[in-house]
């Protein structure tokens, strides 16, 4: 689930440390909680507005001679330089703030801190909250070539340099010219927000150059076969605290047989994930991309790919990274659209997305709204002719208890590669589960035909249709089928969790046919449907496959 900003993440701290030659930096410290949203992009006057903001205080260090040198003997080396820049932000301030930072000859890493005040605020009103991040002497073009890392407000300070970059950073040239730190202050108290940011610029020779190593584009598979995958997952180099190997490892426990790393809006963990993959476990680019106005996954980037964030619905920028994903294979994915935390509910529409996130999680009622919207819509879609809208489960897990791989999904592909992957899920022919424990097959049959889950079925109206579904690992559950009418059969499985359940109905009767299996309610009960009452008429989600869609032969 996206973390609220006021709620601790378990887990263990980000731990302190400095930056390796050739690979990447360990986590920073943090003094506050990751947050879920991220901030958007005031697109005009940007550098000027900033500049004019700060109270700019400048501290440089003098050149001093070599110890035992005489006098007047030239320096040995250049001394850092540290800049404090100050300012104070009011309510109603841009979505980012950009301050501009010199960069001369000969800098070797840049180290960035900053702080900002949180003073206290009445029971309901949002407090201080500001994220963080840098672009390179390129600029800060929306979309543009110069981002070089963010880390919302995970953390108080980061550096990069040619050879290295703290988690959400980008190793790379340190060249002159103007830098701009990017401030995003998206919750500011009444009284304003006063921040304090410390540039230190190191000089000296540039280490070597980073290598990155992107994960392979295909594993060891079984064929055209089902394959699990969890496609929404966090590391340290956004808000999470499991390092890429814990991922990794945890993905191999759940039982899956494809990952997608989606930070938040940075890239800097693609580089990190080849030698983590491996015959068994492929792993896939991405980026959770956190506006002003919901989140999305970008599924599938090619390594190193980044995807601006900066942009809120009413800008109109959407669409022009939907078709830089489109570009390269990837797909659009809406995440948890209906979270309450700020700036998670999803505004953007889902005209051009490739499939929508309804299961984030352990199941809540958000997710109940989730599927009951996605469901709505599958019968709009079909009565225009339209592509239907393919449903997700992930878990967005960003640390210790948030369980890798509950849930996820499970993809009917041609191999264990990124395309075939990618294909499966764009097409619908994947159902969402639990864990691994959870096994299902779902099928229509009738006048000599079959379709599984996310085919057509094409048959005359009024033949005899069979909807069969066969399910394991789920003590207790409650089967439902649910067609365009709503629920039209429900069946409690055995105790011991393993049941097959079969229903007739014609394409004259259902558009689609879909099915869920629930846990029972915390009393017990396995739940009604077509009813209504004070609480959820349903325990917790174990399963949920895509429709299989019915058409009635023209006659």
């Amino acid at each position: 689930m996206p973390t609220e900003p006021s709620t601790p993440r378990p887990g263990r701290p980000a731990q302190p440390g400095t930056p390796q030659p050739g690979q990447p930096a360990r986590p920073g410290p943090t003094d506050r909680p990751p947050h879920p949203a991220r901030r958007d992009l005031l697109r005009t006057g940007l550098a000027t507005g900033a500049a004019a903001a700060l109270g700019l205080a400048a501290t440089t260090g003098e050149a001093s001679a070599a110890p035992g040198a005489a006098p007047g003997a030239a320096p040995t080396a250049t001394p850092d330089r540290t800049l404090t820049l100050t300012g104070h932000l009011p309510t109603g301030s841009p979505d980012f703030v950009h301050l501009p930072v010199e960069v001369p000859e000969g800098v070797r890493e840049i180290a960035v801190s900053y702080s900002y005040d949180k003073p206290p605020v009445p029971a309901g009103t949002p407090g201080n909250s500001c994220d963080i991040g840098i672009f390179d002497e390129r600029g800060t073009d929306l979309g543009g070539p110069g981002f070089r890392g963010w880390s919302g407000g995970f953390r108080t300070e980061f550096s990069l340099s040619r050879s290295a970059a703290t988690p959400g950073y980008l190793p790379g040239p340190v060249n002159p010219g103007t830098w701009h730190v990017v401030l995003g202050p998206y919750q500011v108290a009444p009284q304003g927000l006063d921040y304090r940011v410390q540039v230190t610029l190191r000089f000296g020779a540039p280490g070597p150059q980073f290598t990155p190593h992107y994960p392979a584009e295909r594993a060891r598979g079984r064929g055209r076969a089902w394959y699990r995958g969890d496609c929404h997952l966090h590391t340290v180099h956004s808000d999470g605290r499991r390092l890429p190997e814990e991922v990794a490892a945890g993905a191999r426990t759940a039982g899956l047989d494809f990952i997608v790393s989606t930070d938040h809006n940075t890239s800097s963990s693609h580089a990190v994930w080849g030698p983590l993959a491996g015959p068994d476990l492929l792993i896939l680019p991405g980026e959770e991309i956190t506006t002003r106005n919901g989140h999305w996954l970008a599924l599938g980037l090619e390594g190193g790919q980044f995807v601006d964030w900066r942009y809120r619905s009413r800008d109109e920028e959407f669409p022009r990274f939907v078709r830089q994903v489109h570009r390269s294979g990837g797909l659009v994915v809406p995440a948890h659209p209906y979270c309450p935390y700020v700036a998670c509910q999803w505004k953007f529409g889902y005209d051009q997305a490739d499939a929508v996130e309804v299961w984030n999680g352990p199941w809540t009622y958000d997710d109940e709204s989730a599927v009951d919207t996605w469901d709505g819509r599958l019968a709009v879609a079909l009565r225009e002719g339209r592509s239907w809208l393919p449903a997700l489960g992930n878990s967005d897990a960003h640390s210790e208890p948030q369980v890798i791989g509950s849930p996820h999904t499970v993809v009917l592909a041609e191999d264990l590669t990124r395309d075939a992957v990618l294909d499966g899920l764009r097409d619908g022919r994947s159902w969402l589960a639990e864990s691994k424990s959870v096994q299902l097959e779902f099928n229509v049959t009738g006048h000599g035909r079959r379709a599984g889950i996310g085919e057509e079925l094409t048959v005359p109206a009024d033949a005899p249709l069979d909807v069969e579904l066969t399910v394991s690992g789920v003590p207790g559950g409650t089967v439902r089928l649910i067609t365009d009418e709503g629920q039209m059969h429900q069946e409690s499985l055995p105790a011991g969790g393993s049941g097959t359940v079969v229903w007739r109905t014609t394409a004259a009767l259902a558009a689609y046919v879909r099915a869920e299996v629930r846990h029972p309610k915390p009393d017990g009960t396995p739940g009604r449907g077509n009813a209504m009452g004070p609480d959820l008429p349903w325990g917790p989600m174990a399963a949920l496959t895509n429709p299989v869609v019915l058409r009635a032969q023209e006659r």
